[in-house]
C-alpha cells in the first residue's frame, strides 16, 4: 500500500494516510486544500466502524454538514471529506446522490464487510479497479495498480484498437487487460456476495415538468446556476486562479468568479510562437478588460521536445490529445502562485459550442445535393494544397466530405477521431489481426449507450442531443477531463470545472437543440447570457481551440524524434504495426501531400507510452 500510494505523491504532497483492517486497506496522498489542519484522511465515524477516503472535493460539504449535525451525526473535523462518512450512515448507498461536487472516493462499512467505490456524475476525478484472485484493488491512477504483485501489464488490444480511433481510451476500457475504469456516474460494490457496478446517476434529455422555458428564462437561469456553481467552487483555505484562454467560457468563468468573491483573481494563460495557434492577445484583452492579475508563459517547440518522452508518466495510458502540453506547463507555471485553478471544461458540450455542431447542420444540406455533385466536392477537396496552420480550411473540408453520408453520431466520431476501420486494416501487422478476438467497431457501443439515456433514433427529440451526450460521455470525460486531471495534478494543483455542476449540467441538458445552437451560432442562448456579464467582443469571439501545431512540428522540430520513435526497428520490437505503412503515412505527411497529424500523433504517443510501460 505505502509503495502504491508513493507513485501518487504528486496528487497529493500535503499529508498521507493509512488504514488497515485485517485484509482491507486504504491509503491516501493528501493535497490539502479545505480545513488544512485537521482534515487528514482516512477519516471515520464515531464508533469507527465506517472508513472513507476520497479524492477531490465536495463542494456543498457546509450545508450537509449543517443538516447532519441537526439529526445528531458528530464531526471531528472540518473538512468536506467527512461529510461522505455521515451521508453514507444516513442514506446509505444513496449518499452520492446528496453531494455536489467531485470525487473518487472509498467507504468501507466494517459491520457490513463492504466496499463501496464511487465516482462523480461526469467523471472529473479518476478511479481505476482491478480484480486479482477475488480482491478488489483501485486507485486514482493506473501506475499505482500496476505496482501490486498480481495485477499484470498484459496489452488489451481490443482497448489499444478503440485508442487508434478515438485518440484515447474510454470507459470502462484501460490499455491493460484487468485493469477497468469506473465510470462516471457509477458506483461499485464489493462485498461477500460479489462485485457488483451500478450506474447511478445519468442526464435527461427531456423538457423539464412538460414545459420549455422562454429564451429569457434559459439565460437566468443559466446564469443564476453558473454563478452559485463559482461561489461553490471558491471555497479554499488556500490561494485561487483562473485559467484565462480569452474564450467565452474562461472569460465568463473570470468575470463572475470577481463579482462573487469581490477580489481580484489571479489568471493564467499559455501563447504559441506560431501565431495560427496563439490565444495569448485574446486572453491579455480580456484580463484588461476585467482588471485581473494576469500571467502568461510561451510554449516553444524546444519545451515541447523536453515534455514528450514524459507524457507518458503524466498520462498512465496511451493519450493523443496534443493540448495536454500547453495544460501541464500552464498548471505548473499557475502552481508557483495558486493551489487551484478554475477551468472552463464543459461549457462547449453543455451548450453545443463546437465547430462540428455547425458542420452538422450544414452536413443535412450537403447530403441532401444530388451524389454527382458531392462526389465532384469530393474530388476537388482532395486536390486542395495541404497546410499545417490550425484549423486550416483544406484540413477541415476534407474531414468534412470524408465523414458526410454516415448517420450522424458516426460522423461526428468520424470527424474527431483517428483511425478508420480501412486504415487500421493497412496499419496492423499480422500478429496483431490474429491475435483480436475478432476486428472489433469501435462506432457500435454508442448506440447502446445512447439508448441507455433515452436518445436512441426512435426516442430523442434531435440527433443534436446525441451528439451532445456522445460529448459528454467519451471526448468530456475520457480526454478533456482526463487531460485536466493529470496535468494539474502532476503539479500538485487542483482543477475546479464550474460549467459541471450536475445542476448546471442536468438543466443545460433539458433545453431544446435551438436553444444552444441556431442556423450556424453555436451556443446561442448562452451567449446572450454572457454579453450582459461581458463585453460583447469577447462573448461573440471565433472559438480557436487549445491545440499545438503537431503537423508543422512533426515536420520540423520534431522530425528527428518521431523518425526515432517510429523507426523500423522499434515497430518491430512490438509487432503491432506495419512498417511500411507508417513510412508512407510519414513520406506524405513532410512532402506535403497529406496532412496526417492525425495518424501520426496517436501512434508517436503510443510508441512512448510502449516504451515507457511494457
Amino acid at each position: 500500500m505505502r509503495n502504491m500510494a508513493g507513485t501518487l505523491a504528486h496528487r497529493g504532497p500535503d499529508d498521507e494516510g493509512y488504514f488497515v483492517d485485517g485484509n482491507v486497506g486504504l491509503a491516501l496522498k493528501r493535497l490539502s486544500i479545505i480545513d488544512l489542519v485537521t482534515g487528514h484522511q482516512p477519516v471515520h465515524n464515531e464508533d469507527r466502524s465506517i472508513w472513507v477516503i476520497d479524492n477531490g472535493e465536495v463542494y456543498n460539504f457546509q450545508e450537509l454538514r449543517g443538516k447532519l449535525e441537526k439529526i445528531g451525526h458528530q464531526f471531528y473535523t472540518k473538512s468536506d471529506t467527512e461529510v461522505i462518512v455521515h451521508l453514507y450512515e444516513e442514506f446509505g448507498d444513496e449518499f452520492v446522490n446528496q453531494m455536489n461536487g467531485m470525487f473518487a472516493c472509498a467507504v468501507w462499512d466494517a459491520k457490513r464487510k463492504r466496499l463501496i467505490l464511487a465516482r462523480d456524475r461526469l467523471g472529473i476525478k479518476p478511479l481505476y479497479y482491478a480484480e486479482v484472485r477475488g480482491r478488489i484493488v483501485f486507485a486514482s491512477e493506473l501506475k499505482a495498480l500496476l505496482i501490486h504483485p498480481e495485477v499484470k501489464k498484459e496489452i488489451d488490444l481490443v482497448a489499444l484498437d478503440v485508442y487508434l480511433s478515438l485518440e484515447y481510451v474510454p470507459a470502462p476500457l484501460s490499455i491493460f487487460r484487468g485493469i477497468k475504469k469506473l465510470p462516471g456516474g457509477h458506483m461499485l460494490i464489493a462485498d461477500e456476495k460479489g462485485v457488483e457496478v451500478r450506474r447511478w446517476w445519468k442526464p435527461n434529455y427531456h423538457t423539464r415538468a412538460g414545459r420549455v422555458p422562454s429564451e429569457k428564462e434559459a439565460e437566468e437561469e443559466i446564469e443564476r446556476l453558473l454563478r452559485d456553481s463559482i461561489r461553490l467552487r471558491l471555497i479554499a483555505d488556500v490561494p485561487l486562479g483562473v485559467f484565462l484562454s480569452g474564450g467565452i467560457d474562461s472569460t465568463t468563468i473570470t468575470a463572475l468568479a470577481q463579482q462573487v468573491s469581490g477580489r481580484q483573481m489571479k489568471t493564467f494563460n499559455i501563447g504559441f510562437t506560431d501565431l495560427s495557434f496563439d490565444e495569448s492577445r485574446y486572453a491579455r484583452h480580456a484580463a484588461r478588460v476585467l482588471g485581473t492579475e494576469h500571467y502568461e508563459d510561451i510554449l516553444t517547440p524546444e519545451k515541447v521536445l523536453e515534455l514528450v518522452p514524459k507524457i507518458s508518466d503524466i498520462v498512465d495510458e496511451p493519450f493523443a490529445d496534443p493540448s495536454i502540453f500547453p495544460t501541464y506547463l500552464v498548471s505548473k507555471f499557475a502552481r508557483k502562485h495558486v493551489k487551484v485553478v478554475l477551468s472552463g471544461e464543459g461549457g462547449d458540450e453543455l451548450f453545443a459550442g463546437y465547430p462540428t455542431y455547425q458542420a452538422h447542420q450544414v452536413a443535412q444540406y450537403y447530403e441532401a445535393l444530388p451524389g454527382w455533385i458531392r462526389e465532384m466536392i469530393r474530388k476537388t477537396a482532395s486536390q486542395l494544397p495541404v497546410s499545417h496552420r490550425n484549423f486550416s480550411l483544406d484540413f477541415n473540408i476534407k474531414r468534412f466530405v470524408n465523414g458526410a453520408g454516415y448517420p450522424p453520431e458516426l460522423r461526428h466520431l468520424y470527424w474527431l477521431g483517428a483511425f478508420h476501420p480501412w486504415e487500421k486494416k493497412e496499419l496492423y501487422a499480422e500478429t496483431m489481426k490474429h491475435a483480436l478476438p475478432m476486428q472489433p467497431n469501435v462506432y457500435e457501443d454508442i448506440f447502446g449507450h445512447l439508448d441507455s439515456v433515452g436518445l436512441g433514433p426512435r426516442k430523442r427529440r434531435s440527433f443534436l442531443d446525441a451528439i451532445s451526450y456522445l460529448d459528454m460521455g467519451y471526448y468530456l470525460q475520457d480526454d478533456l477531463l482526463v487531460k485536466g486531471d493529470r496535468a494539474t495534478m502532476a503539479t500538485s494543483l487542483e482543477a475546479r470545472v464550474p460549467f459541471l455542476d450536475y445542476r448546471l449540467v442536468e438543466y443545460a441538458c433539458s433545453l431544446p437543440p435551438s436553444y444552444k445552437i441556431r442556423g450556424l451560432t453555436t451556443k446561442y442562448v448562452y451567449k446572450k447570457m454572457a454579453e450582459k456579464i461581458i463585453p460583447r467582443e469577447l462573448a461573440r469571439r471565433r472559438k480557436k481551440g487549445f491545440g499545438i501545431p503537431v503537423a508543422r512540428w512533426i515536420s520540423g522540430e520534431l522530425k528527428e524524434f518521431v523518425l526515432d520513435t517510429l523507426s523500423e526497428e522499434r515497430l518491430a520490437r512490438q509487432g503491432l504495426f506495419k512498417y511500411g505503412y507508417v513510412a508512407r503515412l510519414l513520406e506524405e505527411h513532410f512532402e506535403r501531400r497529406k496532412d496526417n497529424r492525425k495518424l501520426l500523433w496517436p501512434l508517436l504517443m503510443f510508441e512512448l507510452w510502449y516504451e515507457r510501460y511494457v
